[in-house]
């Protein structure tokens, strides 16, 4: 079998961390790795794959001349747009993780399970989608095949490992550094920037990434995100309003065949999916399905997972692997 040779840019961060642990799992046909990072931690060792890795200082001469076949990035937006068309220069497939690329025209938003075939229309660079997005995607693809999605309303209660270590850290020590509030017994609904529409950046991410990955810009979409007293895992409420006539049983049908989907809805036994279940799992989970008779044809589904895993890295490594099964690197 053919080997590559991979890179991992921000290897040190929440999500870098998270990739590396992910690659150990998987055993992607990799024969070199280079672990990248900021001049701060250039020179730290870490151990992975079995053996002690020394961080690279991210420069552009330090990227040449290594043969790199495919990059995942996961060092923020200004970095990915100072280095991923370099990445791409050298001939490696960027798979990046910031917000950076995600709604340009010529750059595929992928999520495997859904659209996986955009991966292989690529001018060296794939956009990783956002958490929330990512969960969602898995749930509403089957759905929307079945039956077309006419309307979506998001509300989503978000993690704060996905406001990276400073989230993280407010919530275990009670600080206010990342977020203006306290969010220890607390709910913020306020993730990213506010726009001159009253909505989020992270709300309008929601809403144009959900188009552009079903490839169907006649979806309305709305969404209201929260930042959540909780350490892992994203949960969303979807409510969903059909173009087709839908039953409870087609839908829990579609859900229940859809790869990387795993359905938990026995409330009878209060079996539902919770953060505390998708932590540290690779799946999304949904339950709570059950039909919206407000309207002519609709449903409310409940949407977990881990999204430090399935919501950033994993995806990513996933992304990897569609290309090298496609021998498309």
């Amino acid at each position: 079998m053919k080997k590559y040779v991979m890179a991992v840019v921000g290897a040190t961060g929440m999500v870098g961390s998270k990739f590396l642990q992910v690659l150990e799992e998987r055993k992607l046909p990799v024969s070199k790795y280079y672990l990248f990072a900021s001049a701060k931690s250039a020179g730290k060792e870490i151990d992975f794959m079995g053996e002690k890795h020394t961080v690279i200082e991210l420069t552009p001469e330090n990227i040449k001349n290594k043969g790199i076949d495919v990059a995942l990035f996961s060092a923020g937006g200004s970095i990915s747009k100072e280095y991923a068309p370099q990445f791409a220069a050298i001939g490696a497939t960027v798979i990046d993780n910031s917000s950076q690329w995600r709604m340009h025209d010529d750059v595929p938003l992928v999520v495997p399970e859904v659209n996986g075939e955009a991966a292989l229309n690529n001018k060296g660079i794939i956009a990783n989608p956002n958490c929330s997005t990512i969960q969602a995607m898995v749930a509403l693809k089957p759905l929307h095949d079945k039956y077309g999605l006419k309307r979506v309303i998001y509300s989503t209660y978000q993690a704060v490992s996905g406001a990276g270590v400073a989230g993280f850290n407010d919530l275990k020590d009670g600080t206010t550094n990342k977020f203006p509030y306290p969010i220890t017994n607390n709910l913020i609904p306020h993730i990213d920037v506010f726009l001159d529409n009253g909505y989020t950046k992270e709300e309008e991410k929601m809403i144009k990434e959900t188009k552009k990955i079903l490839n169907d810009y006649s979806i309305k979409v709305t969404a209201t995100t929260v930042r959540v007293p909780v350490f892992h895992g994203h949960s969303e409420s979807i409510n969903i309003e059909f173009n087709k006539p839908c039953t409870l049983e087609g839908i829990r049908e579609a859900l229940a065949n859809m790869p990387g989907l795993v359905v938990v809805d026995d409330v009878k036994n209060l079996k539902y999916p919770m953060p505390i279940y998708a932590e540290n799992h690779d799946e999304v989970y949904v339950g709570r399905i059950r039909l919206d008779d407000t309207v002519e044809s609709g449903c409310n589904i409940w949407v977990v997972a881990d999204n430090i895993r399935k919501g950033a890295a994993t995806n990513a490594v996933q992304i990897a692997e569609f290309l090298i099964a496609h021998d498309a690197l």
